[in-house]
């Protein structure tokens, strides 16, 4: 009995002591396999994370935005002599067309220097064709009144009397796709593809036209900023390498943003242009080139950056004993002391170097262009800031102004094909001795913002005598507004609709109603060949290349979709 008692009790104790060991094995088993399953979450995890890291929307940005606008267009001209249209008489007509194989006229003709045409008039061509048509087997030999009543014929076929130039309802459409992408680390690529046409139509014949040297055709600086035909064209793509050494240095290189620059922004109702814009009153053009950028961190100046840029104008191909045009480019340097959302202040330097005649343009108003010369440099200066002062009243009031000036540094190059005019120098077969001008404008305007997402704006712009600017890509269809010898006002109104965004936090849709009033003063708004003449001085005789407009005006509405 007591050894039955002692055996129970034996394996009782053993039981007892088996129990925990066996609890602690089935601990460790548990833990072991909660370990394993930690291990592999955390893989699933890495291998999530490198799926989601390589999906579009996490290196892919894609945007956008569509217009439809309609502008009724009205101009008023003064009466002038078209001078292509009687230089195409004398070549034309049987009596006088063998003057140009003289070798005199050969000789003018290919002249590229001031100094090889000096005291060249209109008085004395026409002294040499009267020579030449009354020397012995001319068309009125000894006859010299005849001879003038004939060129005066010819003259009075190029008088074009002033008139009203419209167009009430010309539609256009434009799309715009925009991409970025982030390649590697601190490098990015950004790019906007877009297309503007007008409706009916797959050329520029609607909006272009032989009265601003910027509308005279499209070309390289213009495309997707003119309307041409539905072809998506490449309007900027660049390669940006951030943080350079972890530092605040960035450098980009391709074609560039620098189109639709600050202030414009306000009433295209767009985002502002951030640190890759150009001022819009200096430079709007679709350049290709490079910017080298740096970003202190100074606590009085927030947001402060500056840039050194460079962009190719015009490529002038290989040098050869008939090819002496040099590149046409840019240069600027751009500092921005301050950049917060309340305020931007901006100061501006450009150079251009070796600016040609006349851009390459097939189809123009001209027919087909190229460059034929360099007629120098001209530098830009500007400064300009924008604010935006919020619960004015019920709304937000942004407001901005700027200032620009120019000075033109001719060489003793004239442009045969303009007539022997020069940089901002002489007339149309009345060259002029090259000397430096000075020319300056100031743009400013307002845009006030009420909760009912109703925007109202209002620009005011000035050009002086010898104002030129390198703005053709300007959102402007009669002429780009900043180029304007004289004054040009703009109210405007945008209605955006009240839609929750989808696509973006910056989708929307609006409407704007806009008009633009242009008053000149002198003639080559936007135009760097030849000098200004007084709008209200031209006379029936002179002999312009362009047609003068003393004024024109331009309503506009618009639809609009930012995606």
């Amino acid at each position: 009995m007591k050894r039955t008692v002692l055996t129970l009790a034996t394996t009782a104790l053993l039981a007892g002591l088996a129990l925990p060991l066996a609890a602690s094995a089935a601990d460790e088993d548990l833990q072991k396999k909660v370990d394993q399953l930690s291990k592999e979450i955390e893989l699933l995890k890495g291998q999530v994370k490198k799926v989601d890291d390589k999906s579009l929307g996490k290196w892919l940005t894609i945007g956008g935005d569509y217009r439809f606008r309609v502008d009724s267009l009205h101009g008023e001209t003064m009466g002038y002599s078209n001078a292509p249209t009687f230089m195409g008489a004398l070549q034309r007509d049987p009596a006088t067309s063998g003057f140009f194989a003289t070798p005199m006229a050969q000789a003018m003709l290919s002249s590229t220097k001031y100094s090889a045409v000096a005291g060249l008039t209109p008085n004395a061509m026409m002294g040499n064709f009267i020579g030449y048509l009354t020397a012995p087997g001319g068309a009125y030999a000894g006859n010299p009144a005849a001879a003038m009543a004939h060129l005066q014929a010819l003259g009075a076929g190029a008088y074009t009397p002033e008139y009203k130039p419209k167009n009430e309802t010309l539609y256009t459409n434009k799309f715009g796709l925009d991409l970025h992408a982030k390649a590697t680390q601190n490098v990015t690529v950004t790019a906007k593809l877009d297309m503007y046409k007008t409706s009916g139509a797959q050329d520029d014949t609607a909006t272009t036209g032989d009265y601003f040297a910027d509308r005279v055709g499209a070309f390289d600086g213009t495309v997707g900023h003119v309307p041409t035909d539905s072809k998506l064209n490449v309007d900027r793509v660049y390669a940006t390498w951030s943080n350079i050494l972890d530092q605040p240095l960035w450098f980009s290189v391709g074609r560039r943003p620098s189109t639709n620059g600050a202030p414009s922004n306000l009433k295209m109702n767009t985002e502002r242009p951030g640190n890759g814009g150009t001022p819009a009153l200096l430079v709007d053009y679709a350049f290709d080139g490079m910017t080298l950028g740096f970003a202190p961190d100074i606590d009085a100046l927030p947001g402060a950056y500056t840039k050194l840029c460079y962009g190719r104008g015009f490529d002038s191909g290989l040098k050869t004993p008939t090819n002496s045009i040099k590149d046409t480019d840019m240069l600027g340097i751009a500092i921005i002391p301050v950049d917060t959302d309340p305020l931007r202040v901006w100061l501006q330097w450009n150079r251009g170097f070796n600016i040609f005649d006349f851009p390459v343009m097939y189809n123009s108003a001209f027919g087909n262009t190229a460059p034929s010369v360099n007629l120098g440099d001209i530098d830009w200066y500007g400064a300009g800031a924008m604010t935006t002062l919020k619960n004015v009243g019920p709304g937000t009031l942004n407001f901005f102004a700027d200032f620009g000036m120019s000075i033109t540094h001719p060489n003793n190059n004239v442009s045969a094909n303009a007539g022997f005019q020069g940089l901002m120098t002489g007339g149309f077969l009345a060259p002029e001795a090259p000397k430096d001008r000075t020319g300056w404008a100031a743009y400013a305007g307002v845009r006030y913002d009420l909760p009912s997402k109703t925007k109202i704006g209002f620009e005011y712009n000035h050009g002086s005598k010898n104002w030129i600017t390198f703005a053709p890509a300007a959102d402007d269809m009669w002429t780009s507004k900043v180029g304007t010898r004289g004054n040009v006002f703009e109210p405007y109104i945008i209605q955006e609709l009240n839609l929750k965004p989808v696509s973006s936090y910056l989708s929307k849709a609006f409407f704007k109603i806009g008009y633009q009033y242009y008053d000149f003063e002198y003639t080559g708004s936007n135009n760097w060949v030849g000098a200004p003449q007084k709008i209200s001085a031209i006379q029936s005789s002179d002999l312009l290349l362009m047609t003068p407009l003393k004024k024109a005006h331009d309503v506009y509405a618009t639809f609009e979709v930012k995606f």
